[in-house]
């Protein structure tokens, strides 16, 4: 991670909490994943052979979620990155203040998401139902770019760089 001017500011700590709990978050957006298409599409939970595979299914390519894991917290960082510190009274530090805002914030954020079909559809392309590396690619744009509806957020490049603005 790029360190530019205060190792110490808020939104340095709150990438380092991301990134530690990125595997962790991963498999807890998988779980959510598979509870929002058991409410939308099985609430009977009926076991029909995609149903088996859905629950069954374990072991996928991890890359494409890992994208749209970085993108909730590009979008996380954007809409409470402000760069001051706050006071702690409990203890903790502002590190693992961080990693528990913003696991609460993630599965807050696959919850609300998984209320939607668009988004349960292509994150299973991705993940459980992956088949080939074509239909996932198209899912993880689609994805991405449902996610930056939801959030009212337009990524704009400019020399090089990656920047959200509110649409």
């Amino acid at each position: 991670m790029i360190e530019k001017i205060f190792p110490l500011d808020k939104n340095y700590i709150l990438r380092q909490a991301q990134s530690v709990l990125e595997e962790e978050m991963i498999d807890r957006m998988v779980f959510e994943l598979k509870r929002s298409y058991t409410f939308l599409y099985n609430p009977l939970r009926l076991m029909e052979p995609t149903y088996a595979r859905i629950l069954d299914t374990l072991e996928f390519p991890r890359d494409r979620v890992r994208m749209i894991y970085r993108q909730l917290c590009g979008v996380y960082r954007y809409k409470h990155g402000d760069n001051q510190l706050e006071f702690l009274f409990d203890g903790r530090t502002h590190f693992e203040k961080f990693q528990e805002d913003w696991s609460a914030a993630l599965v807050k954020y696959v919850q609300d998401l998984g209320q939607y079909e668009p988004y349960v559809k292509t994150m299973l392309r991705m993940t459980v139902l992956y088949d080939t590396e074509s239909r996932a690619e198209w899912s993880e744009n689609h994805c991405k770019a449902f996610i930056n509806q939801f959030f009212e957020v337009r990524v704009v490049k400019r020399q090089g760089e990656l920047r959200l603005k509110l649409g």
